[in-house]
């Protein structure tokens, strides 16, 4: 009986050895996005980030003013008085590119769940001038980049 055992014991590591000759390496995450030095602000009650940016431009509309233009959408009609909300930085980033949150009073009645979209055109007064080149702007899902166009 014993030798019974061994000699299924012998084949059973076979087998696995012979399972294990195959394996293939995974491919190496991603490496993670950079991490924001920038604290939000606070927003006030009944305001959140909108839930998605699909676009952005910013310029200089006239000294000491950026024109900042965003679209996205929300989750339901009735979202008002949309604004940035410029991130709060202990130092000028290295890269230049500061960052805003896209946010909006969301309605007082809950309404029916339907993506609507949102135009947001804001100007940002007195801007970092001096170290400024592009905004990233935060929503619920995603960001998108805007860089200042060459003058």
């Amino acid at each position: 009986m014993r030798r019974v055992f061994v000699a299924a014991g012998l084949t059973a590591l076979i087998g696995l050895a012979a399972c294990d000759s195959k394996t293939e390496e995974a491919a190496a995450p991603p490496p993670p996005p950079p991490k924001s030095m920038a604290r939000p602000q606070q927003m006030y009650a009944g305001q959140e980030q909108v839930s998605k940016i699909d676009s952005a431009t910013i310029k200089v509309s006239e000294p000491g003013r950026l024109a900042m233009d965003a679209t996205g959408s929300v989750g339901m009609a009735g979202y008002k008085n949309a604004a940035f909300l410029p991130r709060i930085n202990a130092a000028p980033p290295k890269d230049g590119v500061y960052e805003v949150d896209v946010v909006a009073d969301r309605p007082a009645a809950p309404g029916a769940a339907v993506v609507t979209p949102i135009e947001i055109r804001k100007a940002w007064a007195p801007y970092p001038a001096d170290h400024l080149k592009g905004v990233k702007f935060f929503a619920k899902t995603n960001s998108v980049v805007a860089m200042l166009p060459a003058s």
